[in-house]
């Protein structure tokens, strides 16, 4: 028989009729939950509780083959173990099992037959109460020769159930389109971008750049661009150059790239001579739903400053500051992590030095609206236990709504870290020209690209209300 760190088969020939194995497990209410994704049975008699009530068990119950999988793991793992094949189950449900029920299942050797070494078992699952809620036979081919390995280990499973992202996309929906100039769509990627934006009634596109190429990519995917407005140029620069004009005349009220270089349109948009800049430095903020963490999470900046100096890190504060309090409507004060290699100020350290600093700019009003605190290394940032461990005092620590990243190495690591070990997704935007800039990339998926947008559109209409500067 197997243990608990081994499995070792039961061989045909050491069968014998009569034989038994068990095992005993607790339905979770996350048992179901993890049912359905494997399965994608999302019947709501398992998983909603209001329709549940009404139906005729009066309470969610755990899927049927739930039981039988249990089965499947004794003949799997115990008796006769390694080596099995599943040829076919019979299975019959009594009564069905709830969250918190303790089932206890046996399988024992009904019969042998020595042709193809096939064994008919009868299986058993009753619950506490000694009631049958399954009963049946399974057939398998029973391995002949003897097999033991190390029980293999199981990866830590995770469930993230509330889409943040989906609940902003979908708070833009009482607010009108954004006119927005689209910067150079001249491909499949970028056009479908720009339709499912109008789709979601989050853009009123402006098509800016070589006419002839962007109609080309709207015939390539499909789309028919008759209804958007276009404004030919002759180049990718030239349709940066002409969307920053537009948004300094108020034409439109935000930019959004297509199929240029991020450094081409930013090119545009920084030189104080085109007339976007507003009296604070432009950055970049990376709005970030990750599973692992328990709410969004905003990253700045990880694409535009490469090395801020302590000013420049304070209007990288104010902007990311602004971002988050329309996001949330005004409703809370976001903490904002400094963050750097350590938690203590070193004067060799110069990240350190600047965190301690903008610490003291928020004591003094000069960065308002956040609660501030560094400098935090990440795991003290956003680990409660890393807190608790280091005994550190702070209103900001293990529960971050802003890091902010020493420079654009540091912060691009930690996003990409996020986005590709984390499976997390990653809205960036644009803060601190006069319009909100939306940096979507080809390998955005779908719902990344419309959060760029749903934030350019909150930013907009704040911007247009007088909330932010």
């Amino acid at each position: 028989m197997s243990d608990q760190h081994e499995l070792v088969n039961v061989t045909f020939d050491e069968l014998k009729v009569g034989q038994t194995a068990s095992l005993t497990r607790t339905l979770s209410q996350q048992d179901i939950q993890l049912f359905a994704v494997l399965s994608g049975d999302v019947n709501p008699a398992h998983l909603d509780d209001s329709y549940a009530e009404d139906s005729i068990f009066r309470g969610v119950v755990g899927h049927g083959m739930w039981t039988g999988a249990l089965i499947s793991a004794l003949l799997g793992t115990a008796l006769p173990g390694p080596g099995t094949i599943y040829l076919n189950q019979d299975l019959a449900f009594k009564k069905p099992v709830r969250p918190g029920e303790t089932i206890h299942v046996d399988v024992s050797v009904k019969e042998k037959k020595q042709k193809n070494h096939i064994v008919v078992f009868d299986c058993h699952c009753v619950n506490m109460l000694g009631e049958t809620v399954a009963i049946g036979t399974s057939t398998v081919i029973a391995p002949t020769q003897k097999i033991r390995r190390t029980r293999p280990e199981l990866p830590d499973v995770q469930f993230h159930f509330h889409d943040h992202f989906r609940d902003l996309i979908d708070s833009c929906k009482k607010l009108p389109p954004v006119r927005t100039a689209v910067v150079h769509p001249v491909s499949e990627t970028a056009i479908k971008a720009v339709v499912e934006a109008v789709e979601e009634k989050l853009i009123d596109p402006v098509l800016v750049g070589p006419e002839r190429r962007i109609r080309k990519a709207a015939v390539d995917a499909g789309i028919d661009i008759g209804f958007y407005d276009v404004v030919p140029t002759e180049h990718s620069h030239g349709a940066a150059i002409k969307a920053v004009e537009m948004a300094v005349a108020g034409d439109v009220a935000a930019l959004m790239k297509g199929s240029l270089p991020t450094d081409e349109l930013m090119s545009a948009v920084v030189p104080s001579a085109a007339g976007l800049r507003s009296e604070r430095r432009i950055s970049h903020a990376y709005v970030i739903d990750v599973a692992s963490y328990h709410k969004m999470l905003m990253i700045t900046d990880a694409a535009i400053n490469v090395a801020p100096s302590m000013a420049e890190k304070a209007d990288i504060c104010r902007n990311a500051i602004d971002l988050w309090r329309v996001m949330m409507r005004g409703a809370t004060e976001p903490k904002v992590a400094i963050l750097a290699a350590t938690e203590k100020v070193n004067s060799k350290m110069q990240a350190t030095v600047d965190a301690a600093c903008l610490c003291k700019m928020a004591d003094r009003l000069q960065i308002d609206h956040a609660l501030l605190d560094g400098p935090l290394a990440l795991d003290l940032a956003i680990s409660q236990q890393a807190v608790q461990d280091k005994g550190l005092k702070s209103c900001v620590a293990g529960d971050s709504d802003i890091l902010v990243a020493p420079d654009i190495h540091s912060g691009n690591m930690v996003a990409k870290q996020l986005t590709f070990l984390g499976n997390a997704a990653a809205a960036g935007i644009v803060l601190g020209a006069r319009v909100p800039i939306m940096l979507t990339s080809r390998a955005d998926s779908q719902r990344t690209r419309l959060m760029s947008c749903a934030l350019s559109v909150l930013m907009a209409e704040a911007r247009q209300r007088g909330d932010i500067k």
